[in-house]
Formats: C-alpha cells, sequence, structure tokens
C-alpha cells in the first residue's frame, strides 16, 4: 500500500530509509495506494481510533502493532468568535497546535519518524531546528530510548533550548544560520547510521505534518474550510496540507476540497511568499532576520513545492512587517486566551491582510493555524503588561492606581 515517489520524476521505489530519488536525485516521498486504503479506511474507523494523529494510520507510514505515542494530535479546533468579532469574520477558526506533548506542531512529524526510526533499527535520533524540533525529538527519543543529538543555530530562545536539554539531549550549537546548520546536518547523513529526522527521513518525517488537515477536516464535520492559512519556514506543513486534501478525496472521506492555501511569512524571510507574489516558479534564498525565529529559513527546503500548492489553491502569500508579529500574538491572546509564539503572531497578521485585501470574506469559513507555544517566548512580553505596584496593602491607594490605569490605551 505505500512506497516512495520521486516528486520530480515521479519513479516508485521500495519503502525504506531513503530520502533522495536515485535517477535524478529529487526528493522523495511517501506516495500510497490511494484504492486499496480506501477499502480499508472510512469516517467511522476513523472514529474509532486514538485521539491522536495515529486514528490516520493508514495514511501515515505507521509501525505494525502499537506506535510509540507521547499523545500527539487531535488538538482543539476553537471557533474563534472574539478575534472574528475584531476582523470581521463570522466562521474563524483556530487550529491551537500550542496544546502537542512539547508545545508545538513539530510533535507530529517526529512522532512518525520516531516510529520509523524504531522500526529499521537507528539508535540516534537527530535534526536541525530552529527551537521547537530540537525539544519534541528529544522528548520522543527519551521515550523510544534512544539517544538524542540536536543541532541549532546560535542565539534560539532559551526556553527552547533549556527544555531540549531538560529531556536529556546533546544539544550542537553552531555559529551561523539554519541554513548552516542543516547543510552540515546533510553531511553528517552520509556519515553516521542517525536517524536525522529532517534529513534522511525526511519523507517520513514530513508526512506527518498532514494530519494537522486531516483533523481540521473531520473536526469540520468532514468538510474542508474555504481558507486555510498556514506558517511557512521549510514549507513541508504547507506542502503537506495541499497533499492531505488530495489523500481525503483519494480514499473517498470526503468529495471535493476547494480550500484556497495561504502562506505566512515575516519580511525578514519570507522568500515562499515573495515567489507567490511575483508569480515565481523559482524560490530565491535569502539572510533570515526576522523575530520569528521558527520561521527563519531562508533556502526553504520544500518552498518550491509549498509555493506550488499555494498557486493551484488560488491561495495568496504574505509577508507581514516585523513589527506587526508581536501585534499579532497580542491581537490573539488577549481575544482568544491562546499564547503563541512569534509564528502565530505571522499568521495573524497574514490573515488581517488576506481579510483587508478582500480574500477572505465575512461568510467563509477560515481555519488559521497556530503551531508553537508563547510560553516558550514570554521574554518576547517584558515590559508589556499592564502592572500596578502599590507600596502599602491600602484600598485607598489602590483606587489611586487603578483610576491611573483606566486612563492608559488598550493594548488591543
Amino acid at each position: 500500500m505505500k512506497q516512495l515517489r520521486c516528486r520530480e520524476c515521479g519513479r516508485l521505489r521500495e519503502f525504506e530509509p531513503a530520502y533522495v530519488c536515485e535517477h535524478c536525485f529529487g526528493p522523495l516521498e511517501v506516495a500510497y495506494d490511494l484504492t486499496a486504503v480506501h477499502e480499508r479506511i472510512s469516517r467511522d474507523s476513523i472514529a474509532g481510533g486514538p485521539p491522536s494523529i495515529w486514528r490516520y494510520h493508514e495514511l501515515l507510514p505507521a509501525p505494525i502493532g502499537d506506535p510509540l505515542d507521547l499523545g500527539t494530535g487531535f488538538t482543539p479546533l476553537v471557533h474563534a468568535r472574539n478575534l472574528g468579532r475584531v476582523l470581521g469574520l463570522e466562521r474563524l477558526y483556530i487550529k491551537n497546535d500550542t496544546l502537542n506533548p512539547t508545545g508545538s506542531f513539530k510533535d507530529r512529524n517526529v512522532a512518525v519518524a520516531t516510529n520509523v526510526a524504531l522500526t529499521y533499527g537507528f539508535d540516534t535520533l537527530s535534526c536541525s531546528s530552529t527551537g521547537n524540533l530540537a525539544g519534541s525529538v528529544a522528548a520522543h527519543a527519551a521515550m523510544a530510548g534512544l539517544r538524542s543529538l540536536v543541532f541549532i543555530p546560535a542565539g534560539l530562545e532559551p526556553a527552547k533550548v533549556d527544555a531540549a536539554s531538560a529531556y536529556g539531549a546533546t544539544l550542537v550549537e553552531i555559529d551561523g544560520s539554519y541554513d548552516d546548520v542543516n547543510r552540515l546536518c546533510a553531511e553528517l547523513a552520509d556519515q553516521y547510521h542517525w536517524a536525522i529526522v529532517n534529513v534522511n527521513l525526511r519523507p517520513f518525517y514530513s508526512e506527518g505534518s498532514k494530519t494537522l488537515a486531516f483533523e481540521v477536516v473531520e473536526q469540520l464535520g468532514w468538510k474542508a474550510p474555504d481558507h486555510i492559512v498556514v506558517p511557512v519556514a521549510a514549507g513541508s506543513l504547507l506542502a503537506k496540507t495541499a497533499k492531505a486534501f488530495q489523500e481525503l478525496i483519494g480514499t473517498g472521506l470526503i468529495d471535493q476540497a476547494e480550500t484556497r492555501i495561504h502562506a505566512a511569512q515575516a519580511e525578514g524571510c519570507a522568500p515562499v511568499s515573495t515567489a507567490i507574489q511575483r508569480g515565481a516558479d523559482r524560490i530565491t534564498a535569502v539572510k533570515a532576520n526576522s523575530l520569528a525565529k521558527s520561521l527563519a529559513i531562508g533556502n526553504p527546503a520544500d518552498g518550491r513545492y509549498a509555493a506550488r500548492a499555494v498557486r493551484e489553491s488560488g491561495g495568496w502569500g504574505t509577508a507581514c512587517r516585523e513589527d506587526e508579529i508581536q501585534e499579532g500574538m497580542t491581537l490573539l491572546a488577549e481575544t482568544e486566551g491562546i499564547l503563541s509564539e512569534p509564528a502565530g503572531g505571522v499568521v495573524i497578521a497574514g490573515l488581517r491582510t488576506l481579510v483587508a485585501e478582500g480574500r477572505i470574506h465575512k461568510h467563509e469559513t477560515a481555519v488559521v493555524c497556530i503551531t508553537g507555544n508563547g510560553l516558550k517566548t514570554t521574554e518576547l512580553f517584558n515590559g508589556h503588561a499592564r502592572r500596578l505596584r502599590l507600596t502599602k496593602p491600602r484600598a485607598a491607594e489602590f483606587d489611586l492606581a487603578m483610576a491611573e490605569l483606566d486612563k492608559a490605551p488598550a493594548l488591543v
């Protein structure tokens, strides 16, 4: 039911740990016999599965038997009424992936990659990371009894680095960008028998991203939304969102998906959105310099496929100003009680642009993907809070302080 297929020349090869086509050197991805899967999967069988990504095991490179599972997936799809009122949208939903086990959507990818690593006898789990992936790899390695080494660029948010350390990972911090780190990991993948999840296990790792879109459709009553706004770093989440809709149609779980997929990036690192806006087929690499460090990948591995998916869906690419990132984080937190990392601020800023430009309309169903927890980046809110300081515990002093506070401008 499963093989590997080259995303460039389309050749098929056996299902095994491989990531580059031996004919054209294009990237590989997992391909499914959707006709065969159709005979084994249904809405009822999915509903009877676990409340995790493994409810969709027929459309994942799942192991034989019970998978190792931290409880990843089936995160809430929140009807964002308050934020919707601010933006003029009646059917706005937030896919809240901040509630995954290590606080980001990366758990979806790593859950799949870890089970593949165990199946094929790897003893070390590794990655190149902008922060969230490092923590997820370290946590899954700990549960699986594997050694973990994570490679990161210097200057990441301290909480993300500390989390990876807490799970027992060996951290390799490199003076340079994420793209420098990723190039090193590509070299090491040829030298060491390690499962570097987003390099030599990338075809399997990236399949985990699809489950976010699977869940959105299921949670909407097996209907695809009119719009989905996806943050873009390497581009895999967006490209796999398009693949998810295709597979849901191919297996008969839904009849159609006319969803417009929108890419959200920040001006400090927007190679995919720039290509979309220019109608370009090639992604021009940039030097990343953005507050949204988790999206700061200047040479995105799946950028071309992400841009193609956006164009084919009729969507658009946004590139918000850097000062809009924290504004978006604040707006989301103060309307819906969801604290996101800067990537979420990028998505909310992108959503505002799409609404302002008339690309998303009041009565349409729109979903925004909030992919990382802001508890890892609370330093961005230092000095932001509205606080009262009383020198004495007296009601009269409190009344005066409150009167001054009420004069201050609202934060939203």
